[in-house]
C-alpha cells in the first residue's frame, strides 16, 4: 500500500504516512491485538504510558482517553491523550514553567503534541515495543524521541526499559547518532512546524523503571530518568537535579479517578491527578427508557375478514382520528408527526425524530406504534425521515414482518435483512400534514457557558449566562432562527491582548467581541432547505450567521444514501459585524467558498478534506480524522495550511485543533439527541479561520445514512 502525502500540507504529512502505515499493517484492528496480561496502564507526568517520566511500551485500552495533571518544580502539565487505535495514541499537553526568565516569559506556556506507535504487542515470550514522538509539533521544550519495551510478570510487576533522544537523551548518553539541531523556544520562532528534522537524531541514553502493583488500589514506582532537565537545571536554576532516580505511588480512587505523589530527581515532590473516559464504558447502563409499545398481533384474514374491510378510508373523521391517535403516541415517545399519507392498504409516515439519537431506534418504536394504530387493512409501512423539511430515504416494511420479528430472538436483524430502503416519495399532499406542524414557533430558556483557553496572562477565562433562542418555521424546509445572550458571571471581558497579526484581523479580535458584547445578539438568520433529488440537498442561508459574521451562504451536498463518501460545495459572501453584538457591521467583507469531500473509510474512522478560500482571502485546505463510535462520541483532530506563510500566520504557524462531540445519553443512560461538541484550538489565529454558518447539511443527513442505521441496529427494538 502506498499513499501520496505531497498532496497535503507539509506539517500534516507525518500524520498521513503513520495512518497508511497503520492501516497497511492492520495495526487499527482489534483483531490483531493480543490479549495484554495486565489491564491497569499507569500514565506518568507527561499524561501518556509511563514509569513516572519515562514512557513506557503499554497503550491504553481501545477508545480510551485521558485527563492528567500532574506538577513538580514549577513544572505544571496538562495533558489530554486519546487511544485513537489499539496501537496509536495521541496527546495534546499545555504545560507551564515557573521562574522560566528567558525569551520574554517570567513563567513560560507551552503547547505540545505527541504520538506512539506500538510495533509489537506482548506476548508470554516477548515484551511489548513502542515507538513514540514527544513534542513533534512545538518550540521543542519537551522534545524527545524513544523506543521502548515492556514485559509483565503476572497481573503484580512491569518491567519497561528504552532509549530516548532529544530530553531523553541528555543524561550519561550511551552514544550518538549524529548532530541534533537546537529546537529551544527562542531558535523555532513561532513553532507549530513539525520538528522530523532533528527525529532520532542526537545523543543516545537509556532508561527503565518497574512497576509493581500489589493490590487492586495501590502502585508503587521506581525509574531511572535519562533526562538531564537541562533548561531547568543547567540554563535557568529552576530546580536541583540531584539523582537520576524517580519513586512514587499511586492510589485509584476509583476505576477512573487516581491521585499520585512522587519524589523525583533527589530534591523535589511532585504530584498527579488522572481521570479516564472510555466510549464503550458508559456511567450509567443504557436502555434505562421505558420499553416501546407492544406490536399489535392481526388476526389471519380467514379467521377475521370483518377487521380487513377498507370501508374506513371513504371516512375523513376515521381518518383524521387516525392521524391524530398517531401523532400523540408518537409525541409521547418523543418523535412528532410531520404528515401521515394513507390509503386502504399503505401508510406512509413522515417522521421527526426528536427522541433518538439511533435513527434505528425511533424507526423500530414507530412501526410499533404504526401496528397498534392502522387499521388491519394496511399490510404496508413505510417511514420518510425528516430534518429540516428535507426527506431523507426512506424504509418499507411488510406489517407481517414487523407482526413476526418483534418476537423473535434474532429479529432485529431480520428486519435489517429484509428492510427496503428506498428514495424519499413524493412531498406529502396538504391535507396529509399533522395539525400545527405549520406554522411553528418554539423557544427556549438555558444557560451557556463560553470559555478562552491558553492566554499566557491568564490560561483559562470562562462566562456563564443565559441565552433566549427561538425558532419560527412557516412552511417545509423554512427556518427562522435567532438567540440572545447575557452574561451573568465571568472574566472573558478582562483579556486586555490585542492582536499585531497582519492578515485582516477576521478572528484574532474575538476579545474586542468578548468586551463590548454584552447582551449580545448571537445570530439572527433565515434559511430554506430544498431537494434536487434524493441524493441531492440544498441551503440558502442570510443573516446574522454567527457573533463574529452576517451575510449569506449556500450549500449543495450530494450523499449518496448507500454509500461511504459524500461530496459538498458551499459558497458565503460574508461582512464583519460590530463588536457590541447588535446589528452594525464594520467595514470588512469577503467571499470565501469551498470544495468537500466527507468519507467513513473505516466503521471506526472518518477523514473530511475541505479545499477553499478562508475568511482572511487566503487559500488552502483543511484535513479533519475522527475516531466515530457507534454509540455516538466522536474524538479527532484536524489542521489547515493555507498560503499563509508560517510568519504570517504568527505564532502556531498554522491552525490545527481537537475536536470532541459528546452525546448526552452517555451520561444519563436514556436516550436523547442532544450533544456537546467541544473544539480545542491551541490558538486563535487569523489564517485557515472559516465563518461558522448554522445548519450545515452533512450533519443534517448524516444520522439516516445506511451506514449509520445499520451501526445502531442493535438498538432497533429497544
Amino acid at each position: 500500500m502506498s499513499l501520496n502525502t505531497s498532496v497535503f500540507p507539509r506539517g500534516v504529512r507525518p500524520l498521513c504516512t503513520l495512518a497508511a502505515v497503520c492501516a497497511a499493517t492492520g495495526w487499527g484492528a482489534a483483531a490483531d491485538i493480543a490479549k495484554p496480561t495486565v489491564t491497569r496502564t499507569e500514565l506518568g507526568f507527561y499524561g501518556l504510558p509511563s514509569v513516572i517520566d519515562m514512557p513506557t511500551a503499554d497503550m491504553m485500552p481501545d477508545g480510551e482517553f485521558a485527563f492528567t495533571a500532574s506538577t513538580f518544580a514549577g513544572q505544571t502539565r496538562s495533558t489530554l491523550a486519546f487511544q485513537i487505535a489499539p496501537r496509536l495514541m495521541g496527546s495534546f499537553r499545555y504545560s507551564s514553567i515557573r521562574n522560566w526568565n528567558s525569551d520574554g516569559f517570567d513563567t513560560y506556556y507551552d503547547r505540545s503534541f505527541d504520538l506512539r506507535l506500538q510495533l509489537l504487542t506482548e506476548t508470554a515470550r516477548r515484551p511489548s515495543i513502542t515507538i513514540g514522538l514527544q513534542d513533534f509539533i512545538g518550540t521543542g521544550v519537551y522534545s524527545g524521541e524513544f523506543i521502548a519495551a515492556s514485559k509483565s510478570f503476572g497481573d503484580s510487576l512491569t518491567v519497561s526499559g528504552g532509549l530516548g533522544w532529544g530530553r531523553l537523551g541528555s543524561y550519561n548518553p550511551i552514544g550518538s547518532t549524529g548532530t541534533r539541531p537546537v529546537t529551544t523556544p527562542d531558535e523555532v520562532g513561532t513553532g507549530g512546524t513539525v520538528n522530523s528534522d532533528v527525529w532520532f537524531r542526537g545523543d543516545v541514553a537509556l532508561f527503565g523503571g518497574v512497576v509493581w502493583r500489589p493490590t487492586p488500589k495501590w502502585t508503587f514506582h521506581a525509574e531511572y530518568s535519562s533526562d538531564a532537565y537541562v533548561q531547568e537545571t543547567e540554563q535557568r536554576d529552576i530546580f536541583d537535579r540531584k539523582s537520576p532516580l524517580n519513586f512514587g505511588a499511586e492510589y485509584a480512587i476509583s476505576r477512573d479517578f487516581k491521585v499520585g505523589g512522587y519524589f523525583m530527581y533527589g530534591s523535589e515532590i511532585g504530584v498527579q491527578l488522572q481521570v479516564n473516559l472510555n466510549p464503550a464504558r458508559p456511567p450509567v447502563v443504557g436502555g434505562q427508557e421505558p420499553a416501546g409499545s407492544p406490536v399489535y398481533q392481526r388476526p389471519s384474514r380467514a379467521q377475521a375478514p370483518e377487521l380487513y374491510t377498507t370501508a374506513w378510508v371513504g371516512s375523513e373523521p376515521t381518518r383524521i382520528t387516525i392521524r391524530d391517535a398517531l401523532a400523540d403516541a408518537l409525541l409521547a415517545e418523543g418523535m412528532e408527526m410531520e404528515a401521515l399519507h394513507l390509503d386502504a392498504t399503505e401508510a406512509t409516515l413522515y417522521l421527526r425524530n426528536k427522541g433518538y439519537r439511533s435513527g434505528a431506534q425511533a424507526i423500530g418504536r414507530s412501526l410499533r406504534l404504526m401496528s397498534t394504530v392502522m387499521p388491519p387493512s394496511v399490510d404496508t409501512f413505510t417511514i420518510v425521515p425528516m430534518v429540516t423539511g428535507l426527506e431523507l430515504p426512506s424504509v418499507t416494511y411488510a406489517r407481517s414482518a414487523v407482526e413476526q420479528n418483534v418476537i423473535q430472538a434474532d429479529g432485529a436483524e431480520q428486519m435489517l435483512a429484509i428492510a427496503a430502503f428506498g428514495t424519499a416519495p413524493d412531498e406529502p399532499a396538504a391535507e396529509d400534514y399533522a395539525p400545527f406542524v405549520y406554522p411553528r414557533f418554539t423557544w427556549s430558556l438555558g444557560p451557556y457557558v463560553s470559555t478562552s483557553l491558553f492566554d499566557p496572562a491568564n490560561p483559562f477565562r470562562m462566562d456563564v449566562g443565559v441565552q433566549l433562542t427561538g425558532a419560527w418555521q412557516p412552511a417545509p424546509g423554512w427556518l427562522f432562527a435567532g438567540t440572545v445572550q447575557k452574561k451573568l458571571i465571568g472574566n472573558l471581558d478582562q483579556n486586555s491582548e490585542t492582536s499585531a497579526s497582519t492578515l485582516p484581523h477576521v478572528r484574532s479580535d474575538f476579545t474586542l467581541y468578548n468586551k463590548y458584547g454584552d447582551p449580545a445578539m448571537r445570530d439572527l438568520y433565515g434559511a430554506y432547505y430544498f431537494q434536487g433529488s434524493s441524493e441531492v440537498y440544498g441551503r440558502l442561508t442570510a443573516g446574522y450567521l454567527e457573533r463574529m459574521y452576517a451575510g449569506v451562504s449556500g450549500e449543495v451536498l450530494w450523499a449518496p444514501f448507500d454509500k461511504r463518501y459524500a461530496l459538498g460545495a458551499e459558497l458565503n459572501y460574508v461582512k464583519q459585524r460590530d463588536y457590541d453584538g447588535g446589528f452594525g457591521m464594520l467595514d470588512y467583507e469577503v467571499a470565501t467558498g469551498f470544495v468537500t469531500g466527507y468519507w467513513q473509510f473505516t466503521d471506526d474512522f472518518f477523514a473530511r478534506l475541505d479545499v477553499g478560500r478562508y475568511l482572511a482571502g487566503d487559500v488552502g485546505a483543511t484535513l479533519g480524522l475522527e475516531r466515530t463510535f457507534a454509540n455516538g462520541w466522536k474524538i479527532g483532530a484536524f489542521a489547515t495550511k493555507t498560503d499563509v506563510s508560517a510568519e504570517d500566520f504568527g505564532e502556531g504557524s498554522f491552525d490545527k485543533g481537537i475536536v470532541m462531540e459528546i452525546p448526552i445519553d452517555w451520561f444519563l443512560g436514556r436516550p436523547t439527541r442532544v450533544t456537546e461538541r467541544i473544539v480545542i484550538r491551541p490558538l486563535t489565529r487569523d489564517g485557515g479561520a472559516r465563518v461558522d454558518v448554522p445548519g450545515q447539511l452533512y450533519q443534517a443527513v448524516y444520522d439516516s445514512r445506511k451506514y449509520k442505521l445499520e451501526e445502531q441496529w442493535g438498538q432497533f427494538w429497544r
